[in-house]
């Protein structure tokens, strides 16, 4: 695998938060960083710091807005436009909505749903042609200790909705993704994995959600570097990490026909 300073690495969700930080940390080490928000004012406010704080100006912004499919659509043709060979790729984008009002995307999904696994899921295809070199390229999506099971006969929650299953299912369903396109590209040079970086950080969402938070963003930064970065754990595909360690995500997860239906309704759901 190239040299940190060497690679190009996609963060999704980096205006703020767990991604502005490991962002950061990554243009430290003199990496190519693509940054990515749905706010262009901030967005660009998080390029100018990051370039300020590591003198590093290998870095661009894009915009896209995750609850819309096509917007997603445009992000990865504008990257792949600028960009043939992509190292990293860190779904990060997330969201938590804190209360139980059902919202939608605007292609009509449960909200959470839809910028947390949908986009991740679509961005991810259409990156892969420049994920497939000839040395290893990682893909790291970023769930959660939070996780349910899904229920193919309502999984947008349209009955008996409620906010944090919502969103817990949505990061099983990235993890049940992950699992899948390890399997899928387990003859390439493409490693897939999942973790859980660390018990409410001290991001925005969670104390909006939450009122309070148990670890630091720079925990989770940690955990997320270690899994992205660490030489001893380059080969490894497939994995769902809880922290540092190969730990076991819910059940749904191992089950193969649970994964194949959802990639096959993925796939619809996306159009692609």
């Amino acid at each position: 695998m190239k040299a940190i300073a060497e690679q190009t690495v996609l963060i999704t969700g980096s205006t703020d938060g767990l991604g502005k930080n490991v962002a950061l940390k990554l243009a430290e080490q003199g990496s190519r960083i693509i940054l990515h928000g749905r706010d262009p004012k901030k967005g660009e406010k998080t390029l100018e710091e990051i370039i300020k704080l590591s003198g590093n100006e290998k870095i661009k912004y894009y915009n896209s807005d995750f609850s819309s499919l096509q917007s997603v659509r445009d992000l990865g043709a504008a990257i792949l436009k600028e960009y043939q060979n992509i190292d990293m790729l860190i779904n990060n984008a997330g969201i938590y909505l804190k209360d139980d009002v059902r919202r939608y995307s605007q292609d009509k999904f449960e909200l959470n749903f839809a910028v947390n696994y949908l986009a991740p899921f679509l961005l991810t295809h259409l990156l892969i042609p420049a994920l497939q070199q000839k040395e290893v390229t990682k893909i790291i999506n970023i769930s959660s200790g939070a996780q349910h099971e899904l229920d193919f006969d309502n999984v947008m929650l349209d009955i008996n909705y409620n906010s944090r299953k919502a969103y817990a299912q949505s990061k099983l369903a990235l993890i049940m993704f992950t699992f899948t396109l390890a399997g899928q590209l387990k003859d390439t040079k493409i490693r897939v994995n999942a973790l859980h970086p660390e018990n409410l950080m001290n991001t925005k969402m969670v104390l909006e959600v939450f009122g309070s938070a148990e670890t630091s963003v720079e925990q989770g930064t940690e955990v997320v570097l270690h899994v992205s970065t660490s030489p001893e754990i380059e080969n490894i595909t497939g994995a769902y990490f809880d922290k540092k360690e190969i730990a076991e995500a819910r059940a749904q997860a191992n089950d193969l026909m649970a994964r194949d239906k959802l990639y096959r309704l993925s796939r619809e759901w996306v159009k692609i």
